[in-house]
C-alpha cells in the first residue's frame, strides 16, 4: 500500500466544511485515480489541511498523481498547495 500526501495552506475554515459535503456526496475518487481510500486531515485554526490519498501499488500511486496534479482544489478558498510527498505505507491498524 502506498500513500499520496499532499498539504494545502492559507484555507478558509468555513470552506473545509464545504469540501468535506462536496466529497461526501462522490461516489469515488475522482476520473483517472485508482486510489482504494481518501483522508483529510483539517487543522482550521491554522488554515491547513492534509489530504492523503491510498493506493494499492507504486503504479497506482504514480498514475493518481498524476491525474491529481492536473485537478484544481475542490472549492474556491482551499489554499495553495505547498507539498506533495510520497509513502509506503508500513503498518495500518485498526482499519
Amino acid at each position: 500500500m502506498y500513500a499520496r500526501v499532499a498539504t494545502f495552506e492559507g484555507v478558509e475554515p468555513d470552506q473545509v466544511d464545504l469540501a468535506v459535503e462536496r466529497m461526501g456526496q462522490e461516489a469515488g475518487p475522482p476520473p483517472g485515480v485508482p486510489g482504494k481510500r481518501f483522508m483529510m486531515l483539517a487543522d482550521k485554526n491554522n488554515r491547513k489541511t492534509m489530504a492523503i490519498g491510498f493506493f494499492e501499488t507504486e503504479e497506482d500511486l504514480h498514475t493518481g498523481d498524476a491525474a491529481l496534479n492536473t485537478m484544481d482544489p475542490p472549492t474556491t478558498g482551499m489554499g495553495r498547495r505547498t507539498s506533495v510527498e510520497f509513502y509506503e505505507v508500513a503498518v495500518e491498524l485498526g482499519v
